[in-house]
């Protein structure tokens, strides 16, 4: 098995309402490749955001009593902490400097995903300006996907990837938060190793090795490579529509010895 992974060059600065199908296609025109069947695209969450206007100006908002009291424990900006309990769930741990939370969409991450790095947008204070995760990035993963498909008659699958830390390792690395056309988690209990043993456990995330990889191609400062064609792995779709998306990847609370 061979995997290729092609950083797409070309993809200009996401503006609010732009196009991503276009703007993909194009760039890869513009690259001399051509998508085929199964090919898997892994696009940043950041642009994805930036083209759906998930942009919040922290000029607007007004922290509670809870958010000022966090804030003070935490040392962030109450209004900061304002829009990180309104992007979630609960909050999971807290240091000074960070407050790691369980988002609204079921990920747990640090400051709930919201981020202030490579941002810029017409009119507006930078300091004060603020990208919050998509509101449901397995239908943005599903929109593009299907766009695609219309547009080239091709069928591709689709991962959003963003940069999240874990527990138990130092760093982060490009995790899947969007999943659209393929499992994201490969289950393969019930089959065999190369001795005959039947696998009891094993199951593996391909949509965040995926993701990972693709990371190494994307960069994480400057490099403007936002897109990045997965060639080789051939996807499959999963059947059944529970297993569809993100959501497998994520463990339940109640197993999640790190909670």
């Amino acid at each position: 098995m061979r995997l290729n992974l092609v950083g797409v060059e070309g993809i200009p600065m996401v503006q609010p309402g732009d196009d991503l199908a276009d703007l993909i296609l194009g760039a890869l025109t513009q690259t001399g490749e051509e998508l085929v069947d199964d090919d898997v695209i892994v696009l940043a969450q950041k642009v994805v955001s930036k083209a759906e206007d998930r942009y919040l100006d922290l000029r607007t908002v007004v922290p509670t009593e809870e958010a000022c009291r966090l804030a003070a424990e935490v040392d962030k900006d109450p209004r900061k902490v304002q829009a990180i309990l309104d992007e979630s769930n609960e909050v999971v741990r807290k240091r000074e400097g960070v407050l790691i939370v369980e988002h609204r969409l079921g990920f747990v991450q640090a400051n709930a995903g919201i981020d202030q790095s490579n941002i810029s947008h017409e009119d507006d204070d930078e300091d004060n300006l603020c990208l919050l995760l998509p509101i449901d990035s397995d239908a943005s993963a599903r929109a593009l996907r299907d766009e695609i498909k219309r547009r080239t008659g091709v069928t591709v699958g689709v991962v959003i990837n963003d940069s999240l830390g874990r527990a138990w390792r130092n760093g982060t690395l490009g995790l899947a938060i969007g999943v659209a056309g393929f499992t994201a988690l490969e289950n393969y209990v019930g089959e065999t190793d190369i001795y005959g043993r039947e696998l009891v456990v094993t199951a593996v995330a391909a949509a965040d090795e995926m993701a990972a990889a693709a990371s190494l191609v994307m960069g994480q400062t400057s490099e403007k490579t936002p897109v990045v064609l997965v060639r080789g792995y051939k996807p499959r779709e999963p059947e059944d529509s529970a297993l569809q998306g993100v959501q497998p990847l994520i463990r339940d609370k109640d197993v999640d010895l790190f909670r």
